[in-house]
C-alpha cells in the first residue's frame, strides 16, 4: 500500500534528479521567468560564457521598470534595464513580453494569463512574490541572482528540502472578507517568522471556494510569514481557468487530478482558521504581520512601528487619516480585485489621490471594456499602465515622506513606498473604502 503523499511531495519527488548526502536535491525547473532584475544573472552567464540552456523554458518580462505614467516614462535607469532584457532576450533567443507587447504585465499576473504557470511544475523567478504561481497546485518560489545565472545555465537548482506546513481555513466568509483579509489574518496569526523554513499548503472549503485570483492572492503573501512557497491543490476550478491559455495543454492530463494531498498525509505541522471569525482587516505597523481586524484598535508594544507610522496605542484604526491611495501590485491588480474597488468608488469622488494600475495588459484591456477604467477615472482616481509602480515606489511613483497610503500591495516595510512613507496594506474594496472618506474604512459601511 502506498505511503499517502502531500501536495508538495507529489511535485518535489518526481523533480529531484540527485540527492546528495547532506540533504541538498538537485532539482529539475520547468519554467524559469526573467525581468529586468535578472540583469546580474545573465552578466555570470556571459562572464562563463555559457548561453541560456533550455530558452523554450525561459520566458522574459518587464515589469519592475516599466512606468506607469507618461510623466515617467523617459527615467534614463529605467529605459536602460528593460533595455537590457530586451537585449538578452533577443541574444538568447527568449520569449520576451516586451513593454507594449500585450501580453506584458506583472510576472505574477501575466505568467499565469499565458498559461505558463501549470499544475505539478516548478517554477523560478528572481522576485520574492514567485510564491504566487503555487496557487496552481505549482511549486514556485523566488531566487537569488547565482540561481538565477545556474538556472539559466542548467535548467536546474540546488535545494534542500523544506519542511511542510497545512493551514486548513474552514467556514465561509462574510460578505465582503476578501482573499487579502484571509491573507492578512493568517501572518496576523503565524507572525512574520511563522513560516520560516516551510512550504505551505492551504486547504479547506474557503480556500476552494476562492476563484484562482484570489488563490493567487493568497499564496502571493505566504513569503510574508517567511514560507518559501505556498500552494493550493489544483481542482475543476483551476483547470477551467487554464482553458485555453497559449501554453496551457489542450486536454486538462490525468495526473493534474492527482496532485491533491492525499487522505492521511503527514504535515510537519498544521493550522486551522476559521473564516467566519475572519474581518476587513488592515496593517497599522511595518510588518505584514501587524494586521488587525478595521474594527480593533492599534496594539502596544512595537514602539519604533508606532513612531514610524505616526500611530498611538489604543486608538481606534479606523478613523485614521490617509494621503493618498493604490491599487495595484502582483497582489491585487486582478479583474477580479479591479471589480472590487469599482463597486465601492463607483458614483462616488475620491478626496485623496489615488493611482489603479492593473496587473498586465490583458487586464487593463478588459478593465476598460468592461468600463471600469471609466469608474476610477470619473472618481478622480489616475488610471496607469500596467507594472510594479508604486507597490516599490518605482518610477516616481512614490509615497512621499510622512504620508499615509492605503495600499492593496504585499509590503508595509520601512521605505517601501518611498523614504519615511507610512503603508496600510489591505483589500481592493478596503481601499477604495479610503479612497472615498480619506480614512481607513470598514468597508461595510459603504456596501
Amino acid at each position: 500500500m502506498k505511503q499517502p503523499r502531500t501536495l508538495f511531495e507529489k511535485v518535489w519527488n518526481p523533480h529531484v534528479i540527485v540527492a546528495r548526502d547532506d540533504g541538498a536535491c538537485l532539482l529539475w525547473i520547468d519554467r524559469h521567468i526573467v525581468h529586468e532584475g535578472s540583469f546580474h544573472g545573465f552578466g555570470m552567464l556571459d562572464h562563463d560564457g555559457r548561453k541560456v540552456h533550455r530558452p523554450d523554458l525561459t520566458f522574459a518580462l518587464a515589469d519592475h521598470y516599466v512606468p506607469s505614467r507618461p510623466a515617467f516614462a523617459r527615467d534614463a535607469e529605467a529605459e536602460g534595464l528593460i533595455a537590457t532584457l530586451r537585449d538578452n532576450a533577443r541574444r538568447h533567443g527568449l520569449a520576451h513580453f516586451d513593454v507594449g507587447d500585450p501580453r506584458q504585465g506583472i510576472v505574477h499576473v501575466a505568467g499565469p494569463e499565458q498559461g505558463l504557470t501549470l499544475p505539478g511544475t516548478t517554477l523560478v523567478c528572481g522576485d520574492s512574490h514567485t510564491s504566487t504561481h503555487g496557487a496552481f497546485g505549482a511549486l514556485a518560489f523566488g531566487i537569488g541572482a547565482s540561481e538565477v545565472a545556474h538556472v539559466l545555465a542548467t535548467q536546474t537548482l540546488w535545494q534542500r528540502r523544506p519542511r511542510t506546513m497545512r493551514i486548513l481555513v474552514r467556514g465561509k466568509p462574510h460578505p465582503h472578507v476578501a482573499a487579502k483579509d484571509m491573507i492578512l489574518a493568517i501572518i496576523a496569526l503565524t507572525g512574520a517568522g511563522g513560516a520560516v523554513g516551510h512550504v505551505v499548503e492551504y486547504a479547506g472549503p474557503a480556500i476552494m471556494a476562492l476563484s484562482m485570483e484570489g488563490r493567487m492572492t493568497i499564496c502571493n503573501m505566504s513569503v510574508e510569514a517567511g514560507a518559501r512557497a505556498g500552494m493550493v491543490a489544483p481542482d475543476e476550478t483551476t483547470f477551467a481557468w487554464l482553458a485555453g491559455r497559449r501554453y496551457a495543454p489542450a486536454e486538462v492530463p490525468d495526473d493534474w487530478r492527482d496532485l491533491a494531498s492525499d487522505a492521511g498525509a503527514a504535515f510537519d505541522r498544521e493550522l486551522v482558521l476559521d473564516a467566519a471569525e475572519v474581518a476587513p482587516m488592515v496593517t497599522w505597523g511595518t510588518s505584514p504581520q501587524a494586521a488587525i481586524p478595521v474594527t480593533g484598535v492599534v496594539p502596544d508594544g512595537d514602539a519604533a512601528a508606532l513612531a514610524y507610522m505616526g500611530l498611538a496605542a489604543g486608538t481606534p484604526i479606523a478613523g485614521t487619516k490617509v494621503d493618498r491611495v493604490f491599487i495595484g501590485s502582483c497582489t491585487n491588480a486582478r479583474l477580479p480585485d479591479l471589480r472590487a474597488a469599482a463597486d465601492v468608488l463607483r458614483g462616488r469622488r475620491a478626496v485623496v489621490p489615488g493611482l489603479v494600475v492593473a496587473g498586465s495588459m490583458a487586464v487593463k484591456r478588459q478593465a476598460e471594456a468592461e468600463g471600469l477604467a471609466s469608474v476610477f477615472i470619473d472618481a478622480g482616481m489616475a488610471w496607469g499602465e500596467p507594472g510594479c509602480s508604486m507597490c516599490v515606489g518605482m518610477n516616481g511613483d512614490l509615497v512621499a515622506p510622512g504620508e499615509r497610503c492605503a495600499s492593496t500591495s504585499n509590503r508595509n516595510f520601512v521605505g517601501r513606498q518611498g523614504p519615511g512613507a507610512r503603508t496600510h496594506l489591505m483589500s481592493p474594496a478596503m481601499a477604495a473604502a479610503a479612497a472615498v472618506t480619506g480614512a481607513i474604512t470598514d468597508v461595510r459601511r459603504l456596501a
